[in-house]
């Protein structure tokens, strides 16, 4: 059993599309084995939605997502907002449920490692409470370095366990705009964190073709060391 946390330097970097090409990947190649994916909390509509429509999952609804509050704001505004509490406990059941039973768990961060959970924790204290092996999505843009050092340094403060980074372009990005906002020596260079690649930008995410041959082109064995390396 295999889990991966898909974080990202702040909302909107790509996460859902790492996590989406991911899951188009194994089910294509490994359909015998069981997938698990799980987005622990959700403000407004979005990803869940996404996976319940695009994948076909031996889950239910609040196993995908367990918690979830109407507004799209950060989860300890939101549930401040309609009166709740923001219940890692249940989030944590259903992990261990859905962790138990997959050859391999994708779980999704929300917004960026700073993004507050509740009032005392943010993404990355998650992300070590859990000990769950993580991926930061980097997104090509002006300042792209600057926030994989800082996300980095941040990941390392909360010693989470980063295994590596993967750059998106959630915008149509030319070589030289990859090479200049985003260039993969310099983040290493300042980071140690080894680059594992670099999502296209894809107009349909919908597309689990298009999604699969995205992540074939990731170092996939960095991820996972098996079953990935089998693939030719």
């Amino acid at each position: 059993m295999d889990v991966l946390f898909i974080a990202g330097t702040d909302t909107d970097a790509g996460k859902t599309v790492l996590t989406s090409a991911l899951a188009a990947y194994w089910l294509k190649h490994f359909p015998e084995q069981s997938l698990g994916i799980m987005k622990p909390l959700q403000s407004g509509t979005g990803d869940r939605e996404h996976y319940t429509q695009l994948f076909s999952l031996n889950q239910t609804a609040a196993e995908l997502n367990p918690i979830h509050f109407e507004a799209p704001l950060a989860p300890p505004l939101a549930a401040d907002l309609a009166g709740a509490d923001v219940r890692l406990d249940l989030a944590w059941q259903t992990f261990e449920k859905l962790r138990q039973r997959s050859q391999l768990l994708l779980v999704e961060g929300l917004g960026g490692l700073g993004s507050p959970v509740t009032h005392e924790l943010t993404v990355a204290d998650l992300a070590w409470d859990w000990h769950l092996p993580t991926v930061l999505v980097v997104p090509v843009k002006l300042g792209a370095i600057g926030q994989a050092i800082a996300n980095v340094a941040m990941a390392r403060q909360a010693k989470v366990h980063l295994k590596g980074i993967v750059l998106s372009c959630a915008t149509p990005c030319t070589a030289e705009q990859i090479e200049q906002w985003a260039n993969a020596d310099m983040i290493e260079s300042f980071t140690s964190i080894p680059v594992l690649g670099l999502l296209p930008y894809l107009d349909d995410l919908n597309d689990r073709e298009a999604l699969s041959q995205a992540a074939a082109a990731l170092d996939l064995e960095q991820f996972f060391p098996l079953p990935f390396k089998q693939v030719a």
